[in-house]
């Protein structure tokens, strides 16, 4: 059982940058893809990006590239999501997930576990 806990979200202008955290509970964390998916209001859960297990690979969403990063840190048990240039269609909950099968090159929404999610807000 892995337990998940998102920190990080707020209000933040356009332009702006939020560092989003997400903290692992369990001991093989290192066995896990971590992804990031976001929701926004009266939509569909949405890809945001994945790293591998050893966090030597990324894959974002086309929306995301070159805004966003995400990076892991195995001995602490955590994930985060440096989001940058921020625009208000970010605006958004936004989930870390975690996968014991299968690659990080998968944008697809099959996780094992979720977190509770962390609302982004981005004003204009």
């Amino acid at each position: 059982q892995v337990q998940l806990v998102e920190s990080g979200g707020g209000l933040v202008q356009a332009g702006g940058s939020l560092r989003l955290s997400c903290a692992a509970s369990g001991r093989t964390f290192d066995s896990y893809v971590m992804g990031w998916f976001r929701q926004a209001p009266g939509q569909e859960r949405e890809f945001v990006g994945t790293i591998s297990r050893g966090g030597i690979s990324t894959y974002y969403a086309d929306s995301v590239k070159g805004r966003f990063t995400i990076s892991r840190d195995n001995a602490k048990n955590t994930v985060s999501l440096q989001m940058i240039s921020l625009k208000p269609e970010d605006t958004a909950v936004y989930y870390c997930a975690a996968r014991m099968r299968g690659s990080y090159y998968d944008s697809g929404p099959i996780y094992d576990y979720w977190g509770q999610g962390t609302q982004v807000t981005v004003s204009s």
